[in-house]
């Protein structure tokens, strides 16, 4: 019997506790959600580990009302902010000429012992970039292939020790231990991503509350990994600070008027909003709409941008040939796919949701639960890669017999494959807001460099 899975997504807005395990048809079973808003946790750092533990004991109370199971292995997401990529690789002999998984474990933990990792970070995934048996090279899978020589190149995933251990620490409160911790950028990768996004390169990128997390996903590895500490929050707190007015008419602002586009902009029969002033919330003040677009236009694309130079310098835009896929909360503002189809400059871009695991107790077709359904998938999907999780231990391949769940499957793939190839075109009376002027830029970049020191 399979064993029932925690999975926690420790996010910077909410922490998302899902009880699951396989039914008789393998497929996955949620038994209990539960989701409480994020305490004690900034950019992805808890930073009050007691009222942080209170979040995190809520939300898998709630999980829990649901079910009598047991639980059998908790699952944990971890911030990319605290972490670093590490490349190296590993070579064995096979001296019956049979490769197995002995000898797959073998060459993983070799070039895991062959990688320079910082003392003060600990390991959390060994994934192959590509096997090589004998003069074979790049191979996917060499289970059960013939070969005197296995090597093995490798994308390893470290993060602070200390970050882990107060991850640990916070769980302890709800009497739970973790069995492993999963980069929540490679869990968005997971439950995002077609076949084909990942068979040709993509790269995933997770705007949540406080921080951007984005991975070059290829294969089924990941080449980079990287974050920066800007999210959707920023966009509340510019509005705030900009406008004069409380972070939560800010928010609403947000959420209401949040458009990247001119036309619908312009098209809006409001023209203005009153909003109350920050410390005289008796009175208000009037703000045209256009002018809180722009605010948040800016921003949006100071986040791509940023992001964008990092990729370039990285070097691993040759290894994208499905493009861009954005996820999490920003990206459901409108006019993020042209948007981002302009910063990107020509590469393929799609604004994806994960795979909706059907379930009586929430819906995973939302961009904020990117990270919660990788967690389980990379936990209870039967036809797993290899790799080494961060108990240093080998994830052995299950080898899924075919079921009507795969015609099921296929069919999400096919349509998702469909609605992914398209190609962006932004049509004349779809334009995007205009960007700011590199004079306005300068004088904008000061101001925000301001508020950052606030924030």
């Amino acid at each position: 019997m399979s064993k029932t899975l925690l999975a926690i997504d420790i996010g910077s807005i909410n922490i998302t506790a899902v009880i699951a395990k396989h039914d008789l048809d393998n497929k996955i079973n949620i038994l209990g959600t539960g989701v409480e808003p994020s305490e004690g946790i900034n950019k992805g750092l808890i930073t009050n580990i007691e009222v942080a533990s209170k979040s995190i004991k809520n939300a898998v109370s709630n999980a829990k009302r649901s079910t009598s199971e047991t639980i059998g292995q908790t699952v944990v997401s971890i911030s990319g902010s605290y972490t670093k990529g590490v490349r190296s690789a590993g070579s064995v002999n096979v001296p019956n000429g049979l490769i197995t998984e002995h000898e797959i474990n073998q060459v993983m933990q070799m070039a895991l012992y062959n990688a320079t990792i910082v003392p003060e970070y600990e390991v959390v995934h060994v994934v192959p970039l590509f096997f090589k048996v004998d003069e074979s090279n790049h191979i996917e899978n060499p289970l059960n292939m013939n070969g005197a020589r296995l090597e093995v190149s490798v994308y390893i995933v470290t993060a602070k020790k200390t970050a882990l251990t107060n991850i640990q620490s916070a769980l302890k409160a709800s009497n739970l231990e973790v069995t492993n911790f999963v980069l929540d950028s490679y869990a968005s990768a997971i439950s995002v991503l077609d076949t084909q996004q990942k068979r040709f390169g993509s790269i995933v990128i997770n705007i949540g509350g406080t921080t951007t997390d984005f991975i070059c996903y290829k294969g089924s590895s990941i080449v980079y990994n990287d974050f920066i500490p800007v999210g959707s929050n920023h966009i509340t707190n510019d509005l705030s600070v900009m406008l004069h007015t409380p972070p939560t008419a800010a928010e609403m602002l947000k959420i209401k008027y949040g458009n990247l586009l001119v036309h619908e902009a312009n098209n809006l029969e409001i023209k203005k909003v009153k909003i109350p002033r920050i410390g005289d919330e008796q009175n208000t003040l009037e703000v045209a709409i256009s002018d809180v677009q722009t605010i948040i236009h800016a921003r949006v694309e100071e986040v791509l941008v940023l992001v964008k130079n990092i990729i370039k310098k990285s070097g691993i835009s040759d290894r994208t040939g499905a493009g861009i896929v954005v996820t999490g909360g920003m990206s459901n503002l409108t006019g993020m796919k042209e948007l981002a189809a302009k910063v990107f400059e020509g590469m393929p871009v799609q604004v994806s949701n994960p795979l909706n695991i059907k379930n009586g107790y929430i819906n995973f077709d939302d961009s904020t639960m990117s990270t919660i359904v990788g967690l389980l998938l990379y936990s209870l999907e039967l036809n797993r890669t290899f790799e080494l999780d961060s108990n240093k231990e080998l994830r052995k391949k299950v080898i899924q017999e075919p079921k009507e769940q795969t015609q099921e499957a296929q069919t999400h793939e096919d349509v998702q494959s469909f609605s992914r190839d398209e190609k962006i075109v932004v049509k004349e009376d779809e334009e995007l807001l205009p960007k700011i002027s590199k004079k306005d830029k300068k004088g904008v970049s000061k101001f925000w460099n301001k508020v950052s020191e606030w924030f």
